[in-house]
Protein backbone atom coordinates (compact mmCIF):
# COMPACT_ATOMS: atom_id res chain seq x y z
CA UNK A 1 0.00 0.00 0.00
CA UNK A 2 1.37 3.39 -1.04
CA UNK A 3 2.17 5.73 1.83
CA UNK A 4 -0.19 8.34 0.38
CA UNK A 5 -2.92 6.10 -1.05
CA UNK A 6 -5.50 7.38 1.44
CA UNK A 7 -4.56 10.99 0.64
CA UNK A 8 -4.79 10.20 -3.08
CA UNK A 9 -8.28 8.74 -2.60
CA UNK A 10 -9.33 11.83 -0.63
CA UNK A 11 -7.99 14.06 -3.40
CA UNK A 12 -9.92 12.07 -6.00
CA UNK A 13 -13.09 12.51 -3.91
CA UNK A 14 -12.33 16.23 -3.65
CA UNK A 15 -11.83 16.38 -7.42
CA UNK A 16 -15.20 14.72 -8.04
CA UNK A 17 -16.92 17.17 -5.69
CA UNK A 18 -15.24 20.12 -7.39
CA UNK A 19 -16.20 18.81 -10.84
CA UNK A 20 -19.83 18.48 -9.69
CA UNK A 21 -19.79 21.99 -8.23
CA UNK A 22 -18.30 23.42 -11.42
CA UNK A 23 -20.91 21.63 -13.55
CA UNK A 24 -23.72 23.13 -11.44
CA UNK A 25 -22.20 26.60 -11.66
CA UNK A 26 -21.77 26.28 -15.42
CA UNK A 27 -25.38 25.14 -15.76
CA UNK A 28 -26.66 28.07 -13.69
CA UNK A 29 -24.67 30.62 -15.67
CA UNK A 30 -26.03 29.27 -18.94
CA UNK A 31 -29.65 29.66 -17.88
CA UNK A 32 -31.49 32.13 -20.13
CA UNK A 33 -32.17 35.58 -18.71
CA UNK A 34 -35.58 36.49 -17.39
CA UNK A 35 -37.79 38.79 -19.49
CA UNK A 36 -38.02 41.32 -16.66
CA UNK A 37 -35.25 43.96 -16.93
CA UNK A 38 -34.81 44.30 -13.14
CA UNK A 39 -34.59 40.55 -12.79
CA UNK A 40 -31.97 40.50 -15.57
CA UNK A 41 -29.85 42.95 -13.57
CA UNK A 42 -30.04 40.69 -10.53
CA UNK A 43 -29.20 37.64 -12.64
CA UNK A 44 -26.21 39.46 -14.14
CA UNK A 45 -24.89 40.22 -10.65
CA UNK A 46 -25.43 36.62 -9.61
CA UNK A 47 -23.64 35.43 -12.74
CA UNK A 48 -20.61 37.55 -11.80
CA UNK A 49 -20.48 35.84 -8.42
CA UNK A 50 -20.92 32.44 -10.07
CA UNK A 51 -18.11 33.22 -12.52
CA UNK A 52 -15.83 33.96 -9.56
CA UNK A 53 -16.82 30.73 -7.87
CA UNK A 54 -16.30 28.84 -11.12
CA UNK A 55 -12.83 30.30 -11.57
CA UNK A 56 -11.93 29.39 -7.99
CA UNK A 57 -13.18 25.84 -8.57
CA UNK A 58 -11.13 25.55 -11.79
CA UNK A 59 -8.01 26.70 -9.93
CA UNK A 60 -8.62 24.23 -7.10
CA UNK A 61 -9.26 21.41 -9.60
CA UNK A 62 -5.88 22.08 -11.20
CA UNK A 63 -4.14 22.13 -7.82
CA UNK A 64 -5.76 18.82 -6.85
CA UNK A 65 -4.76 17.23 -10.17
CA UNK A 66 -1.20 18.40 -9.67
CA UNK A 67 -1.15 16.89 -6.16
CA UNK A 68 -2.41 13.55 -7.49
CA UNK A 69 0.32 13.67 -10.12
CA UNK A 70 2.96 14.36 -7.45
CA UNK A 71 1.72 11.35 -5.47
CA UNK A 72 1.92 9.17 -8.59
CA UNK A 73 5.48 10.41 -9.27
CA UNK A 74 6.59 9.96 -5.66
CA UNK A 75 7.07 13.71 -5.19
CA UNK A 76 4.15 14.39 -2.84
CA UNK A 77 4.94 16.12 0.45
CA UNK A 78 8.11 17.75 -0.90
CA UNK A 79 8.27 21.52 -1.32
CA UNK A 80 8.49 22.41 -5.01
CA UNK A 81 10.78 25.37 -4.21
CA UNK A 82 13.25 24.34 -1.52
CA UNK A 83 12.92 20.55 -1.73
CA UNK A 84 12.33 20.09 1.99
CA UNK A 85 9.49 18.03 3.43
CA UNK A 86 6.16 19.81 3.82
CA UNK A 87 4.86 19.64 7.38
CA UNK A 88 2.26 16.89 7.81
CA UNK A 89 -0.14 19.29 9.53
CA UNK A 90 0.03 21.59 6.49
CA UNK A 91 -0.73 18.67 4.18
CA UNK A 92 -3.68 17.69 6.37
CA UNK A 93 -5.04 21.24 6.17
CA UNK A 94 -4.24 21.76 2.47
CA UNK A 95 -3.70 18.33 0.93
CA UNK A 96 -2.83 19.81 -2.47
CA UNK A 97 -0.14 22.09 -1.05
CA UNK A 98 3.08 22.11 -3.06
CA UNK A 99 5.02 24.52 -0.82
CA UNK A 100 6.27 24.36 2.73
CA UNK A 101 5.13 27.11 5.12
CA UNK A 102 8.34 29.10 4.69
CA UNK A 103 8.25 29.11 0.87
CA UNK A 104 4.49 29.74 0.80
CA UNK A 105 4.98 32.75 3.10
CA UNK A 106 7.74 34.12 0.88
CA UNK A 107 5.59 33.60 -2.22
CA UNK A 108 2.65 35.37 -0.58
CA UNK A 109 0.42 32.29 -0.69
Amino acid sequence: MNEYEQVRNSLIDMLEDLDDRLAKITHDVREPLDHDFEEQATQAENDEVLDGLGNAARTEIELVRQAISRIDKGQYGVCQVCGKAINVERLKAIPYSSLCIKCASQAGC
